[in-house]
């Protein structure tokens, strides 16, 4: 087994076991706020192109995906991304499980079936891939939790960066770069910007 690949079964081991408290919280919170299920599962592009079911906490209202062309005139981010700020199917507690990044926690779960790694690019939905030319070039390696623009601006970052970000990844990748993306994370998920 690689060890990047012992790295991340290891890792989503222990970060599960420790942020099983607060995902019971985070759940109950939910299911007493919210009509819906806690877990969205949604189909991401994950290595060489394949598909796969992505697990988060939901933040949205139940129905929230089919009124997203309704919302396209609201859409902040340039290229293939959907983005708003102020978005409207955002629940109550959803605004601050995604400020903190905490609805990203059942991604741990993906990590340790080997759908994603702890460090990578961030797999996208195939409406909002854009795998055309170079950005191809990110279904080379395992999708990750969190990547090189999670903490290099996040959501305020425009498309063509983003991805020139990704294939820096791609081309560099190392256990050192990944621990370096790791520690930059959590200093990211703290300060909260760009996270919405």
């Amino acid at each position: 087994m690689p060890t990047k690949r012992i790295i991340d079964v290891i890792g989503s081991i222990v970060l599960l076991l420790l942020a099983a408290p607060m995902m019971c919280v985070i759940a109950l919170v939910i299911v007493f706020n919210s009509p819906g299920g806690v877990i969205y599962r949604q189909v991401r592009v994950g290595l060489n192109g394949h598909p796969f079911e992505m697990f988060k906490f939901r933040t949205m209202r139940v129905g929230a995906h089919a009124e997203r062309d309704s919302l396209a005139a609201l859409n902040e981010s340039d290229g293939h991304l959907f983005k708003v700020r102020e978005d409207p199917r955002i629940t109550p507690e959803g605004k601050w499980l995604r400020r903190l990044s905490l609805d990203e926690l059942p991604q741990l779960v993906n990590v340790l079936r080997g759908d994603m790694s702890l460090v990578g690019p961030r797999p996208l939905i195939l409406a909002d891939s854009g795998y055309t030319g170079d950005a191809r070039t990110r279904l080379s390696v395992v999708p990750g939790l969190t990547g090189l623009w999670q903490v290099s601006g996040r959501s305020k970052l425009a498309w063509e960066e983003m991805v020139r970000l990704d294939l820096h990844y791609v081309k560099h990748q190392s256990i050192a770069l990944d621990f370096a993306i790791l520690v930059r994370t959590i200093a990211a998920v703290l300060s909260s910007k760009g996270a919405y």
